[in-house]
């Protein structure tokens, strides 16, 4: 590792049942001589708590800390993530077993960060319904509301008869006749993320104390929306996430065709939408735990990647500003679960194909300016809770919260943007564009920060939707934006995926897909369908599009919106992606065969040239910096 230029090797982080094979019984001789080898090479270790692999000898004694799935099958042990956040003896053997660890090895010289847990989420572990959950949501809505009046109220019970007497009375909203109330849904929901930061913040305590001076992160993951990661990363020093660009590919929905165009390289926007997503989370801190090294094992398929990606994907995330880019994983195990996932080394210990990658981009960064990324271009808000309110009442299956936000981080970033994915909570000052793809719900704060807001915004269709209780507002959509903008929403309807409606603009032909909203108020239409109806509206500085736009159209509308403003556009080729950091400016080649880039001829190269071959990088002076 040494030889090859690694400096952070992560460690540790599923090894409970070595670091304790008996309760009680501590064996932390090996991992002390871990970090002391560590330490002698230069070598910072990342040690990761053990919590999401607890031994089979811990849920014997205490099966009931099993995680009940909605069928209220409890997740059996032999795998991992088998725990319920609720449970409040596991929570103490998870203090236990961290504090064991951050007492003995908190002050080695050798530790550089810590780890929380791993990928809380995967394999759908957040949502539990176990007698634990129920205690402790019932705890929850006590707090919260006070009175069961003020529930049933809030809630909406009276409809379908569903009123309760006391809080003891409610249950979680699984194995119901049919839909269980939304706002009932939903409440639920944000008390499972407010149970899963609670559980990362008993582990972020006992490391503050006890190993001080360490950076704290969590290995988020890809794609996953069933927790508010903003609000955990918040008790963090930086975030860090998984990034797995061909296995991600095979999940997304997109057509076949472009899975097969991308099939080597990933998709060109999701794994940047990652990085730019968790360094809103981090604010401004945040790397890559696990980067794909070859082919991995849980893929519908898992092809090789192109020659070259793990050299651009390591580029790829230095641009967007990762402190650190760690690859999953050193040797790939012969054994158990992930035997056919690649790492930088075979399984007999020989370089596999990605070390030689590692070993290039290495000696391409050290020759690079590292500097900061400034402040994007564009804000996006990223919301989890509108995820939640779409999933639980989408009123149409295409009407998907990522789909929808996806769509508009693509068009932004094939017009050149830097793009920075940010929650409600953040400030906008500074921005030249603001875009929310869509947000049902509105908190107060961020109507007053949209207010303020000097440039212009662009809403995507159901936003103000939803009061914070899942209720229709009573001056109707979009809600409190009207306080904004002069308009209501009194119809709404989800169009079939198979039937989108046409339209023209500015002669060219496109359509809408999947929802269509029938407006009323002053605020003009700049664009109609050949009914007349009106779906793109602007009033002072917001632009409120009351359709899903296909992505052509939103790409023009993107660009016209822009350029009232004077804010250049840097149009890319198909497959081609470029960003901004410090002093330069990169360029990254997805597609399957060579492109050249529209650069002016006397564009200065640092890496690479203006004929981009497959996985090709290039770097260049930004004349705009």
């Amino acid at each position: 590792m040494q030889d090859l230029g690694i400096r952070f090797v992560r460690i540790g982080e599923f090894a409970w049942s070595r670091l304790e094979p008996e309760p009680g019984q501590h064996e932390f001789g090996w991992l002390r001589r871990v970090l002391d080898l560590a330490a002698e090479r230069n070598l910072s270790v990342v040690l990761g708590t053990p919590t999401a692999t607890p031994p089979k000898w811990l849920v014997d004694r205490m099966p009931d800390m099993l995680a009940v799935d909605a069928e209220g099958r409890p997740k059996r042990f032999g795998s991992r993530r088998h725990y319920c956040f609720s449970h409040a003896g596991y929570r103490a053997e998870a203090i236990r077993i961290v504090t064991s660890l951050a007492e003995e090895f908190g002050g080695h010289p050798a530790i550089a960060a810590w780890q929380t847990d791993n990928e809380y989420g995967c394999h759908d572990t957040i949502l539990s319904y176990s007698e634990a959950a129920r205690a402790a949501f019932r705890q929850w809505l006590k707090e919260k509301y006070s009175t069961i009046d003020q529930l049933n109220k809030r809630w909406g019970n009276v409809f379908w008869s569903m009123e309760y007497r006391s809080f003891e009375e409610i249950d979680l909203p699984n194995l119901t006749v049919t839909e269980a109330n939304p706002a009932h849904r939903l409440d639920f929901r944000r008390f499972s993320s407010d149970q899963v930061r609670s559980f990362n913040r008993l582990q972020v305590d006992i490391i503050r104390h006890l190993s001080p001076g360490r950076t704290i992160l969590h290995n988020f993951m890809g794609g996953f929306l069933d927790f508010d990661h903003f609000n955990l990363a918040a008790d963090l020093d930086a975030a860090s996430w998984d990034s797995y660009p061909l296995g991600f590919l095979t999940l997304l929905n997109v057509p076949d065709d472009h899975k097969l165009k991308y099939l080597r390289a990933g998709d060109p926007d999701f794994v940047a939408f990652h990085h730019d997503l968790y360094r809103g989370c981090g604010r401004g801190r945040w790397w890559v735990m696990e980067q794909q090294p070859g082919p991995v094992n849980w893929a519908a398929y898992n092809p090789s990647p192109n020659p070259g990606m793990v050299r651009f994907w390591t580029h790829e995330a230095i641009a967007h500003g990762a402190e650190v880019v760690s690859y999953f994983r050193w040797r790939q195990a012969p054994f158990a679960q992930e035997q056919m996932h690649a790492g930088l080394n075979l399984p007999d210990g020989q370089p596999d194909i990605g070390r030689e990658e590692v070993r290039q981009v290495l000696a391409e960064l050290a020759g690079l300016p590292q500097g900061e990324s400034r402040q994007g271009d564009v804000a996006l808000v990223y919301d989890y809770e509108a995820a939640w309110a779409l999933e639980i009442q989408p009123q149409g299956d295409a009407f998907r919260y990522f789909d929808i936000v996806w769509l508009f981080y693509r068009s932004l970033r094939r017009l050149g943007f830097n793009i920075d994915v940010v929650s409600q909570t953040a400030k906008l000052d500074g921005y030249k564009l603001a875009v929310i793809p869509t947000l049902p719900i509105l908190q107060p704060g961020f109507v007053e920060a949209l207010k303020a807001f000097a440039g212009p915004t662009l809403v995507g269709p159901r936003t103000g939707s939803k009061t914070a209780d899942f209720q229709i507002p009573a001056n109707l959509p979009p809600g409190p934006l009207q306080e904004l903008l002069p308009l209501r929403v009194v119809r709404v309807e989800s169009l079939v995926p198979f039937m989108p409606v046409d339209l023209s603009w500015r002669d060219r032909d496109f359509h809408c897909q999947f929802w269509l909203e029938h407006i009323q108020g002053e605020a003009e239409p700049w664009i109609r369908l050949p009914d007349g109806r009106g779906i793109a509206f602007t009033y002072s500085a917001i632009t409120y599009l009351a359709a899903v736009p296909d992505q052509k159209l939103l790409d023009a509308i993107v660009e016209d919106i822009a350029s009232r403003i004077g804010l250049r556009t840097n149009p890319l080729p198909e497959g081609v992606r470029a960003r901004h950091r410090g002093g330069l400016r990169y360029f990254f080649n997805y597609n399957p065969g060579a492109v050249s880039l529209p650069v002016a001829a006397d564009t200065k190269f640092v890496v690479g040239a203006r004929d981009l071959q497959v996985a090709g990088v290039a770097i260049t002076e930004d004349a705009g910096a």
